[in-house]
């Protein structure tokens, strides 16, 4: 059974908690972690760039001259590619980018993206994370005392308070635990749990 420290929000040790094994210290499977991440960033991209062809542009369908006698090449209507106005030719369509991952999958790479963290002593676990008011001051000197920057912070519940303080500070991100998602563990330095949230994640993920 792994453990690790709890904290208080002044950074003081108010006790050591169980985890559970089988999600924090697993074995870390590195082919699931960037599968997972590049299905993530993969099905973000909205594939909605899109040129008119001669078929879609405004325009008549009306030949422009005479198909012999001008002198010059025969013609089908202004709306061809070579015309000023017309469609484009062989332009960028709308695709689509979509690709899955199986739960199964997923869950092991999220059980191997956790225990990469937790070995790696980048995981701090909190008691609770509260504010008595808004401050944005008072939630920096909080992230000083830890030594924490450029960090993800997973609580059960966003509280008005911790939520409104931390959104003027740099490279701080807050989630619940329903969003929590291997892109943005991967991508910070460190993350921090509240307790609850952190129980949460894990019955989410026990097998």
């Amino acid at each position: 059974m792994a453990t690790i420290d709890l904290f208080d929000m002044k950074k003081n040790k108010v006790g050591v908690i169980d985890l559970d094994s089988s999600v924090f210290n697993a074995d870390i499977k590195e082919y699931l972690i960037h599968d997972a991440i590049r299905v993530q960033l993969t099905n973000r991209r909205a594939g909605t760039v899109s040129v008119k062809t001669r078929s879609e542009v405004a325009g008549s369908g009306k030949k422009p001259f005479r198909q012999k006698g001008t002198g010059g090449a025969r013609q089908g209507c202004r709306r061809a590619p070579q015309y000023p106005g017309g469609g484009v030719a062989f332009g960028p369509q709308k695709k689509t980018y979509d690709l899955a991952m199986n739960k199964k999958a997923h869950k092991a790479a999220m059980k191997s993206c956790l225990s990469y963290l937790f070995k790696e002593n980048k995981f701090t676990v909190l008691d609770a994370l509260t504010l008595d008011s808004i401050s944005t001051k008072a939630f920096a000197s909080f992230l000083t005392l830890f030594s924490l920057s450029k960090s993800l912070i997973v609580v059960d519940e966003l509280d008005r308070n911790i939520d409104l303080s931390s959104r003027n500070v740099m490279n701080i991100k807050l989630l619940k635990p329903e969003g929590l998602n291997i892109y943005d563990l991967m991508k910070y330095k460190s993350v921090v749990f509240t307790e609850s949230a952190m129980r949460k994640v894990e019955g989410a993920l026990q097998s």
